[in-house]
C-alpha cells in the first residue's frame, strides 16, 4: 500500500494552477516574493526609493546697500535722470536676453506716463532677480522698496548685477559672447603623448 503523505518531491513541486511552491513560505509584505498574478511589472517587485528632500539655498545679503548710489556716480546720474535706461539694462539681464533693453525701457516709460507709478512694473523684476540669486528681501518688501525709493532700488540692482560680472552696457547676448570668447582663448595645458619620453 502507498502512503497518503506526499513525498519530498511532491511537497516542494509547483502546483498546476501557477501558484508558488507549497513548501516555500510566501510573505505578503516582502516585495521580492509576491504572487505572479499580483506582479504588474518590474516596478512592483522593487522597493520604492526614499524621497529626497531638497533644502532651499539660504538667502544672501546684497553686495551693496540701498543708499550706496554714489558708489557708482555715472549710473546714479543716469538713473535719476532717465530711470528707464537703467531699468531696461536690468530687465534684459534678468530675463536672460528674452526681452531687449529698449523694449523694457519703452514699456517702463509708457507705464510711468500712464500711471505715474512705474514701480508696479519694476518691483516684479526685483523679485525675479532675488529668486535667481537667492538674495534677501531687504530692507523691506520689493514693492515697498520700489514705491518709496524707485531710483535707489534700480541703482542697487544695477550694482548687484555688475558685481556678479555682467557688463551692463553690452546686454545679455554681449556678455554671453564675451564669456565664450574668454573660454575659447583660455590657454590649453600641453598634451604629452605617452611613450615619447625616455628614461635617463
Amino acid at each position: 500500500m502507498y502512503s497518503s503523505k506526499p513525498n519530498s518531491y511532491e511537497k516542494f513541486s509547483e502546483t498546476t494552477d501557477g501558484a508558488p511552491p507549497t513548501g516555500i513560505p510566501v510573505s505578503v509584505s516582502n516585495p521580492y516574493f509576491s504572487h505572479p498574478a499580483q506582479d504588474h511589472g518590474m516596478n512592483s517587485q522593487m522597493p520604492a526609493a526614499p524621497p529626497y528632500h531638497l533644502h532651499p539655498k539660504a538667502a544672501e545679503p546684497w553686495k551693496s546697500g540701498l543708499c550706496d548710489c554714489f558708489s557708482d556716480p555715472k549710473n546714479c546720474f543716469i538713473t535719476f535722470c532717465c530711470p528707464c535706461i537703467t531699468f531696461g539694462q536690468i530687465a534684459e539681464i534678468v530675463d536672460k536676453g528674452s526681452t531687449s533693453c529698449g523694449a523694457s525701457g519703452a514699456l517702463y516709460t509708457l507705464i510711468a506716463c500712464v500711471t505715474t507709478c512705474p514701480c508696479i512694473y519694476s518691483c516684479f523684476y526685483r523679485a525675479k532677480m532675488r529668486r535667481q540669486y537667492a538674495l534677501e528681501e531687504s530692507p523691506c518688501g520689493d514693492c515697498l522698496v520700489h514705491f518709496f525709493c524707485e531710483q535707489c532700488a534700480l541703482c542697487q540692482e544695477y550694482r548687484e548685477l555688475k558685481s556678479r560680472g555682467f557688463d551692463m552696457s553690452i546686454g545679455w547676448h554681449g556678455n554671453i559672447e564675451e564669456r565664450n570668447r574668454e573660454v575659447a582663448m583660455a590657454p590649453m595645458p600641453p598634451m604629452v603623448e605617452e611613450g615619447m619620453s625616455r628614461d635617463k
